[in-house]
């Protein structure tokens, strides 16, 4: 469960808009006429409610924003230290002030001038107090600008930190930066950290969250630490510093053996002593990172002396690589055990436990004699014991059998049948035979046929047919599974790299990708494969076909226009040429379109293309008596 919520802060707007909201609202809240016969009591009335009603939306405003932010003397040291680190304390509390400030200095000048307008004898008079008041309002607001500006900046920045309970279950990450620290808080929970082989990628707080003996756990990811003194140290670093001060937890202390990171071994055990003191109190773990890259033992023998003396410290040394998951479960097992050990430890120190403890009773029955009395089991279940125990091996189930033939297996559901005679499991057996149910027909000299047929079979046995058939075969195919075992596995190391690449990114579905060619026969030659005078093959075809498609459409060749119009499409014929089949046809059609306007304009009427203009003022809306207040169109 969260300890703060600064999610919830209300926004915080700049003084410019603060003004507007609150003027507006007070226009839009309150009364807007004044009329000739109001008495002078009702005038100051009206102006008084307006600075009062100003006031009032002032003061909420303000008071909302000095409760939602925290106090750093009120909220936990963790959180405290942290808001100093990032915002500046001083810089924090000097713009709250101004607030609570602007606040008070409001309600004064609302007091003192609703004070005034009590006198105000004329309605001029009261209304300039009021604006007057207003204006002072306003200018007080005004003067707030940076300070709501800077508050403003601090609760995106608040709404954007991790949560993180400082009394929960964590582990926190340490050391170096780039030694892997992020990586192992990827595997381990399901967080989601940016990892760059470059120094600094983290630059604030990470937290993930994990399960482990169905207890929720917190792993804090803090930024690389570099070896100086304290005032030396800048924003991003003093994070992991107030994480260790601060959060009960068990500190994994990250080293990296390789010296990938950029730092020597010598380095990181020189941090390792310099923030020693953070560590007090708290369970302890060195993980030494990227053992796949170099080992403890692969060191020399100054190196190896440093985790020697490390180990005999008390503190557990645990080799782990992040690339192949070796001993990250360990590291992860090791440290929350001796997390719980720590908290059972100091809760039974402390003073609350007594009053637990007085509660609770626990018997424990006394000898009453030094006579041996082991446990009974009864006869009867000895026997259905031993009853249940089998001799025989484990029957291997399908599964198994896949797993010890790999490519040689085939399902066979067959062999299961229970038959009489059990040899004729493999057997196939044809239902239709030419068109006819073979259950229908018996041949009478089956039995004739069949003697006849073996007779032959072990003839060509005999001849060696079977035999050197079966030769060729199973060295093609021995040479087809090598190929085959050989693409899978360079399937596999693909696979891995594409893993190590870590792409954030969208991806292409394989379809949209383009493989080209050559490449492809090359990797294929590689592998064993003969890849000379494929032209004809399957993938050459598609790529061709796919090119044909992107390609574009050439136009096909036309007649010159005969139109001057430069616009007309020169692939196209014009419209009224367009369905003629010669020059004989085209003249009749114009003959025919002339006879059809032929009527239309010895009458001289309106065609369908005439422009229509449409009665502007039609008499059943204007004809009539107007009535009063007909004018006003509002």
């Amino acid at each position: 469960m969260a300890l703060y919520n600064f999610k919830k802060i209300m926004v915080v707007p700049t003084a410019k808009d603060f003004i507007d909201l609150t003027l507006s609202k007070t226009q839009r809240k309150t009364p807007t006429v004044v009329h000739k016969h109001y008495q002078i009591h009702r005038i100051r009335h009206f102006y008084m409610r307006k600075v009062k009603f100003t006031q009032q939306n002032y003061h909420d405003r303000l008071t909302q924003i000095l409760t939602d932010f925290p106090k750093l003397d009120d909220i936990h040291p963790f959180y405290a230290d942290l808001m100093n680190v990032l915002y500046d304390k001083d810089h924090y509390k000097l713009a709250l002030g101004q607030i609570n400030i602007a606040k008070n200095l409001i309600d004064n000048v609302a007091k003192d001038y609703v004070r005034l307008m009590k006198y105000g004898d004329s309605l001029y008079r009261c209304k300039q107090l009021k604006r007057a008041a207003l204006g002072r309002m306003c200018t007080i607001l005004k003067r707030q600008k940076q300070s709501l500006e800077y508050l403003e900046q601090v609760r995106q920045h608040l709404s954007r930190l991790p949560t993180i309970d400082p009394n929960t279950r964590t582990l926190l990450l340490c050391g170096y930066p780039n030694v892997g620290k992020s990586s192992f808080i990827n595997k381990v929970t399901r967080a989601d950290v940016e990892v760059q082989p470059y120094a600094f990628t983290t630059k604030s707080l990470f937290v993930g969250h994990m399960d482990y003996k169905y207890l929720r756990w917190q792993v804090v990811d803090t930024p690389g630490i570099l070896d100086h003194p304290l005032e030396e140290r800048n924003t991003i670093e003093m994070q992991a510093i107030t994480a260790l001060a601060h959060l009960r937890a068990a500190v994994l202390y990250v080293m990296d053996p390789s010296e990938q990171c950029g730092h020597t071994l010598s380095q990181q055990l020189e941090l390792f002593n310099n923030i020693r003191p953070l560590f007090a109190n708290k369970p302890l773990i060195v993980v030494a990172n990227k053992c796949d890259v170099k080992k403890i033992s692969e060191l020399s023998e100054e190196s190896q002396k440093i985790f020697a003396d490390i180990v005999a410290e008390g503190i557990p040394v645990i080799e782990t690589s992040t690339l192949t998951e070796e001993g990250v479960m360990q590291v992860k097992t090791e440290a929350c055990d001796r997390l719980l050990a720590h908290r059972v430890d100091t809760k039974m120190k402390g003073k609350k436990v007594h009053d637990v403890l007085n509660r609770l009773h626990l018997a424990m029955p006394t000898k009453r004699d030094s006579k041996e009395r082991p446990p009974f089991i009864p006869e009867g279940a000895v026997i259905h014991r031993k009853a249940m125990e089998i001799d025989a091996p484990k029957r291997k189930l399908e599964r198994d059998l896949e797993m010890e033939l790999g490519d040689d297996y085939t399902l066979d559901l067959q062999k299961y049948w229970d038959l009489m005679n059990a040899e004729e499991k493999s057997d196939k057996i044809p239902e239709i035979w030419e068109g006819h149910n073979i259950a229908d027909f018996i041949d009478p000299e089956i039995m004739k046929r069949l003697s006849q047929l073996e007779k032959e079979e072990e003839l060509r046995e005999k001849a060696g047919e079977y035999d050197s058939d079966e030769e060729s075969e199973d060295e093609e195919m021995q040479e087809i599974r090598k190929l085959a075992s050989q693409i899978r596995e360079k399937r596999k190391l693909k696979i891995l790299e594409s893993k190590e690449k870590d792409v954030h990114g969208s991806r292409l579905p394989r379809t949209a990708k383009k493989v080209d060619r050559s490449r492809l026969e090359k990797e294929m030659e590689d592998l064993g494969l003969d890849m000379t005078d494929k032209d004809d093959s399957h993938y050459v075809q598609q790529a061709q076909r796919s090119r044909s498609l992107v390609r574009k459409r050439k136009r096909e060749a036309s007649a010159p226009p005969t139109s001057r119009t430069r616009s007309q499409s020169a692939s196209r014929p014009p419209r009224d040429q367009s369905g003629i089949r010669d020059a004989k046809m085209m003249k009749k059609a114009k003959v025919m379109m002339k006879n059809s306007q032929k009527g239309m304009n010895r009458q001289g009427k309106k065609g369908e293309s005439d422009r229509h203009v449409f009665d502007l003022k039609p008499k059943h809306l204007f004809a009539g008596k107007r009535k009063s207040g007909s004018t006003s169109r509002r």
